[in-house]
């Protein structure tokens, strides 16, 4: 199952079908037959297919319907309802970690570091400039930019203004200058595993450019962003500590929210090497150009054996 792509969608929407095809490879090749289900907010017609095809399991892919990241939980909520297996997170852990606010309480509760924030274009949060404003459902770094950014608190409101009529609801997150990690989590059959360490690194930016993995770092690659930020897994003997706290955060978000199958926690380090943690993950992008397939082959794990391990994952937990 996936998101149904329209002709004119943007990248990020579009790369759920590189996943759909690399996915459905590597499950034919362990044997599995293998159906396609685009999804839509005909739940209905979704629900009647899944009657009459009943299927083993399903592999989940689904990021948004109708282009929109706060449908995500629709798809495997309808799933429980059938009674019918499928791969990664629930769709409880979904809404609460695709719904950015929630996740911040969730793991402010929990005593998790997480940069302070506010929900209102009227409140500053409680740090010293800059602040990034960040739409409250949308992944894949879709709004984010230089533009996203206020360094005056004057622009606040304006700003966070702009970005809530573009990209629908926001929210204003301080802005961490520091490092950049990705640290990916993959199930097994003692729990959680995390996978080997990433960091983004700005390379030749210049020093008044801000370091951010934008919308353009991501998707455009004929962008400077795209061609600058390169994943690295190599680390000195010094940052052995860090990256201990970095696995040891992920596989604490990784209990807290309950995921399952495979996640990928997102960092940023100050510059005093304190961990706060961006974004929490469920069910991440495993293109073949991913972070997440990219920390398990740096572990020596082909994406045949990924896509084995999160289905198991998946039929463990419903039997």
């Amino acid at each position: 199952m996936y998101n149904d792509v329209l002709p004119d969608a943007s990248e990020d929407d579009k790369d759920v079908l590189v996943q759909r095809d690399s996915v459905a490879g590597a499950l034919k090749t362990l044997g599995y037959t293998v159906d396609y289900l685009p999804v839509t907010l005909n739940l209905q017609n979704v629900m009647e297919y899944l009657n009459r095809s009943k299927p083993g399991i399903v592999f989940n892919l689904v990021e948004s319907i109708e282009a929109a990241g706060r449908f995500i939980y629709f798809a495997p909520s309808l799933l429980d309802h059938l009674n019918i297996p499928y791969t990664g997170a629930a769709g409880d852990s979904l809404f609460l970690t695709t719904n950015k606010i929630l996740t911040k309480e969730r793991l402010m509760w929990a005593g998790l570091p997480t940069p302070v924030w506010s929900s209102k274009p009227d409140i500053i949060p409680e740090h010293k400039p800059p602040y990034i404003i960040k739409p409250v459902w949308e992944d894949a770094s879709v709004g984010l930019d230089e533009q996203a950014l206020v360094y005056n608190q004057n622009r606040y409101t304006p700003v966070f203004n702009r970005q809530r009529e573009q990209f629908g609801e926001s929210f204003a997150e301080a802005y961490i200058e520091g490092r950049e990690f990705n640290l990916s989590l993959l199930d097994s059959a003692s729990g959680p595993k995390p996978l080997p360490p990433a960091e983004i690194r700005f390379e030749d930016y210049p020093a008044d450019k801000p370091h951010l993995v934008d919308y353009r770092a991501k998707w455009e690659s004929d962008s400077f962003e795209y061609t600058h930020t390169v994943r690295h897994f190599d680390f000195p003997a010094s940052d052995k500590p860090l990256l201990d706290r970095l696995q040891q955060l992920a596989v604490q978000c990784w209990k807290l929210f309950g995921l399952r199958g495979y996640a990928r926690v997102d960092f940023r380090v100050d510059n005093d090497g304190n961990p706060w943690i961006l974004e929490v993950n469920a069910n991440p992008c495993i293109s073949p150009d991913s972070g997440f397939v990219a920390a398990a082959t740096q572990a020596g794990i082909a994406f045949d054996i990924v896509i084995e391990r999160i289905v198991s994952a998946s039929l463990k937990a419903n039997t």
